[in-house]
């Protein structure tokens, strides 16, 4: 044998060895951990945590950097994508055991010139494997090595539709968006197997370069990458000549919107829902013992939001809100910006805790610089009231700073009253800009008037009364010169009933009431219906003084629409783990408790049913056309907090509207800023569209249940029917604040007359704008003037052939 073919075979032999070792060797692991087949059976590529509605609607996600992936399996993605892929990444995919030679030994040979050698199998481990950063040659081949291991393993153990499956859920398209169910929702808002050829022929193009061949960037590139596309699927067979000459010639439609925090339905639920699963979380072990992370496990979060409901609360922000702003915005103290003249120190706390103080400390700036840099105008972004919540402009970053602090912020939520799931939540007028959630547990607001049917309530349940025990008008004296109200201005000195009392919202007559329940009795009971916040013994609670959170109002209110139990706000069903095994379910039977009787709720309910025919919400009810209804208004200290809550036999809502600071409001007097017209109309349009979507199973005609007990009672009549004909005079304006609220009258009968009326004095004149106490303005629907609210003397003379009660 020749000397130079036995060196060849040396070579060859001693190269095939050095090779197979090599092999060996990276498969064992030397070359650096390679994935067991038990973590290629269940691949652990990171993936989002997702966050779905009631009917199963995705609402949103929990992710870091590359972990904004969904899985979806092989029969839910797009036969044209499935195509698609194989026709342009892998013709042979469906011959091959993992690596295709005659595709690498081309690549090599060409040296890539007519594309890489990698099959789909390959490019999928090159995915388990996550290699980052640039590598030497050497440790390139090795990683290669790995690549051909794992695909024969991935081949050995998954079937050809698992393989394209695993892949399509690892890939990137760009803009931090993995999987193609991420790519799909994103660039054409449609789940992957609802995907057109054209449109997947679009996001599998992007494998090749998902920015290059990005269609939101560069349209010409990605256009020219998707016909290539198409010509593949031409070539083998999986699309028609005729078919492809009809679509190359097609422009590329998007309808591209990344899901991130500020998009999607509820984002301010869904950052509390973030901060409660970090805590549940912490319980809860995977079967290998580490805990759950909600950025990388894939997590499936099932909730009690309603996205119907969602949308409508939303939307009826969206249009009340513009026009409080214009109220606002043409209050003199902010027209002119004296309401910052005693505040500038707020202004400066703000100015410190922005991120642009913090970027420019960071680069070494004073004090004194950063301030001066504040002063100075830049283009910047800021909110506005139009489509897409933002508008361009110039200003100081100091101005920019006063201007957003001066938007009106409103916040909402509803909840089934009986079972406690919460159906819509809204924290703020817009989450990319106002990270604040009003609704939260803990941001509290004082809440006016709206507290007062708590202290009816439990005068009824535990002091004897009843709605016609007769209640006196007048300031009250709690010791030590603790007078409530403070001026008793307002006070009429009047007996009437505590019917009356409720439906006018009488401050003196509620104080009256306070002393006899007494204000740490008060303090205790309000705790005793689910509230957690303790008010404290104060007198001035009859008012409403304390704060509290919308979230907690409504959890008290639901011992009223909840037939006397007290139900705790919740909105996690179940947590699944990513291959849809439940991991925790919940059981919120154990928050519902008997809080007062049935009685006394169904009495309270019928009492309040009053301000939504003819009080500060007249018409509401008829408007609605809601058999029946129950619901409260509140305004605060110099119309600070506007405040609506309300409730039918199947759903309960609220509303607070005001600003971040509460020194920022419209007028004292200013009635646009009481609770029956700044946070009503958000309410009323709620309502109206959750009545008229019969989807929800809302019923208009619901009656509350009436107990069997009150007919036995001896003063069992109707609440409504207890209500005097003829209203004292109002008490908002003067004695507003401290949970004042303006007074109203309501009719001796349970019949809707409509609101078509005027106010009047005490003298039964009609009232005019100016009139002093005149009663707040209150418009018919969303957008309408200032409607009046309570009817002519004259006019219940002639219904019920009454005179004016006595003063006592």
């Amino acid at each position: 044998m020749k000397k130079s073919v036995k060196i060849f075979w040396q070579i060859f032999f001693g190269g095939f060895i050095a090779f197979v070792l090599l092999v060996l060797l990276a498969s064992w692991g030397v070359f650096g951990p390679m994935p067991s087949l038990k973590k290629l059976e269940n691949p652990s590529i990171l993936q989002a945590t997702e966050v779905y509605a009631d009917d199963g609607t995705l609402m949103g996600k929990y992710y870091l950097e590359r972990g904004n992936r969904s899985n979806v399996d092989y029969k839910d993605i797009s036969k044209y994508a499935i195509d698609a892929l194989v026709a342009t990444e892998d013709e042979r995919f469906y011959n091959h055991s993992g690596i295709d030679f005659k595709s690498t030994l081309r690549a090599v040979m060409l040296l890539g010139r007519e594309g890489g050698g990698s099959t789909i199998t390959q490019q999928l481990a090159k995915a388990l494997l996550d290699h980052e950063g640039k590598k030497s040659k050497a440790i390139r081949v090795i990683q290669k090595l790995k690549e051909w291991i794992i695909s024969v393993k991935l081949e050995r153990n998954f079937t050809k539709e698992e393989i394209i499956a695993l892949y399509l859920n690892a890939v990137p398209f760009g803009n931090n968006v993995y999987g193609i169910r991420n790519a799909s929702l994103t660039f054409f808002q449609k789940e992957p197997d609802r995907l057109k050829v054209e449109e997947a022929a679009v996001l599998i193009g992007m494998l090749k370069g998902n920015s290059l061949y990005n269609p939101q960037r560069n349209y010409k590139a990605s256009f020219d990458r998707r016909n290539v596309v198409l010509n593949q699927m031409v070539k083998n067979n999986k699309l028609g000549s005729a078919e492809f000459d009809k679509l190359k010639l097609q422009p590329i439609v998007t309808n591209f919107k990344k899901l991130d925090e500020n998009t999607g339905y509820a984002p301010y639920f869904r950052e509390v829902l973030r901060e409660d699963l970090k805590t549940i979380l912490k319980g809860i072990k995977k079967p290998d013992g580490e805990s759950y992370d909600i950025y990388d496990d894939g997590l499936r979060i099932y909730t009690t939001i309603n996205p119907r409901m969602q949308e409508y609360a939303e939307e009826a922000i969206a249009a009340w809100m513009p026009t409080m702003q214009k109220n606002l915005n043409a209050t003199g103290s902010i027209k002119s910006g004296k309401v910052w003249e005693e505040y500038k120190n707020v202004l400066e706390a703000a100015m410190k805790q922005s991120d642009r103080w913090a970027n420019m400390k960071e680069e070494g700036f004073s004090d004194e610089e950063i301030k001066r840099a504040f002063k100075k105008k830049v283009p910047m972004k800021v909110f506005a009231w139009n489509a897409k919540r933002e508008k361009d402009t110039t200003m100081t970053p100091y101005d920019s700073i006063k201007y957003h602090k001066q938007i009106m912020q409103a916040s909402f939520m509803a909840m089934d009253p009986i079972t406690g799931e919460i159906k819509a939540w809204v924290g703020g007028v817009n989450f990319k800009t106002f990270k604040y959630d009003h609704v939260n547990l803990k941001t509290k607001r004082q809440v006016g008037s709206s507290i007062k049917p708590f202290l009816y309530a439990q005068a009824m349940e535990e002091r004897g009364f009843s709605p016609e025990t007769p209640v006196e008008d007048i300031q009250q004296n709690f010791g030590r010169d603790r007078l409530v109200p403070a001026t008793g201005g307002s006070c009429t000195g009047r007996t009437m009933t505590m019917a009356s009392a409720l439906a006018w919202s009488r401050n003196c007559a509620s104080a009256y009431i306070m002393k006899q329940v007494g204000p740490e009795s008060f303090e205790e009971f309000v705790n005793r219906i689910g509230i957690p916040t303790d008010i404290g013994p104060h007198p001035s609670n009859a008012l409403g003084a304390c704060d509290l959170s919308l979230y907690e109002m409504l959890w008290g209110y639901t011992v009223f629409a909840g037939g006397g139990f007290s139900t705790k706000p919740w909105y996690i069903s179940r947590i699944e783990d990513r291959n849809g095994n439940v991991i925790k379910r919940f059981d919120y039977s154990v928050n519902r408790k008997e809080a007062i009787s049935e009685i006394t709720a169904y009495k309270m309910v019928r009492m309040m049913q009053g301000p939504v025919d003819i009080g500060t919400a007249a018409g509401l009810r008829g408007r609605l056309g809601a058999a029946e209804m129950g619901g409260k208004t509140g305004t605060t200290n110099d119309n600070s907090d506007a405040w609506f809550m309300g409730y039918s036999p199947q759903l309960l809502a609220g509303v607070w509207v005001g600003c971040d600071d509460r020194f920022v409001r419209l007028n004292k007097n200013d009635a646009r800023g009481y609770g029956s017209y700044a946070a009503r109309p958000i309410w009323e349009s709620f309502y109206k569209k959750v009545y008229a979507d019969k989807k929800l199973g809302i019923d208009k005609d619901a009656r509350f249940s009436k107990p069997d007990d009150l007919e036995l009672e001896m003063n069992s009549a109707d609440p409504l029917n207890l209500i005097d004909a003829i209203p004292p005079p109002a008490a908002e304006g003067e004695d507003q604040g401290v949970g004042n609220e303006s007074d109203f009258e309501i009719m001796k009968t349970r019949e809707y007359i409509g609101p078509e009326s005027k106010p009047v004095t005490e003298d039964g004149k009609e009232k005019r704008p100016n009139d002093k106490n005149n009663e707040p303005a209150e418009p018919a629907k969303i957008g309408d003037p200032v409607k009046d609210t309570v009817k002519k003397k004259n006019i219940f003379q002639k219904i019920f052939g009454k005179k004016d009660k006595k003063e006592n």
